[in-house]
């Protein structure tokens, strides 16, 4: 069995990739406390969540495309997710005047009361599972976030 390298006996490309992976067990974990208390509080499912998020935010709602880039996901999945929504009554669709082929997806009344409902109950959960972190270490952690956003940002812009 091997001993345990001290953080400061490893070169910094390993401490970097020790930090990326401790992220993603992190956010797996953190994923799915989420999945689990939609399912278990609201029956609902974290792709449900997102796409009710998404289009709150956006108050005059959302073309289907801007909806499925802004979740990062393809047009087929969001059409899915949308139709259930749909059926259930928490999202309308509404026709595109100038272009009849587009619809605008936005929440219904009871989409929007579901959904305000559900976030309040989201927003105190991510808060009990990150309760240890104080205002200091948010400050630190959303500039390391912005550095990695702006190294992304570049790296997109030149490749």
């Amino acid at each position: 069995m091997t001993e345990q390298q001290k953080p400061e006996e490893m070169t910094i490309e390993k401490r970097r990739l020790r930090m990326w992976l401790r992220m993603l067990r992190t956010t797996k974990s953190v994923e799915t406390r989420l999945r689990e208390f939609l399912r278990d509080k609201h029956d609902t499912t974290l792709p449900r969540f997102d796409v009710l998020a998404a289009l709150y935010r956006a108050e005059d709602g959302l073309k289907m495309s801007a909806l499925s880039k802004q979740l990062l996901v393809s047009n087929g999945n969001v059409t899915g997710i949308v139709d259930r929504l749909v059926s259930d009554g928490l999202v309308k669709r509404i026709m595109v005047e100038n272009d009849r082929r587009s619809t605008v997806v936005c929440l219904s009344s009871k989409g929007r009361k579901n959904f305000l409902r559900m976030a309040d109950q989201h927003a105190m959960l991510i808060d009990g599972l990150f309760s240890n972190i104080d205002d200091t270490d948010l400050n630190v952690m959303a500039d390391i976030f912005a550095r990695l956003k702006q190294k992304e940002d570049a790296h997109e812009q030149i490749g």
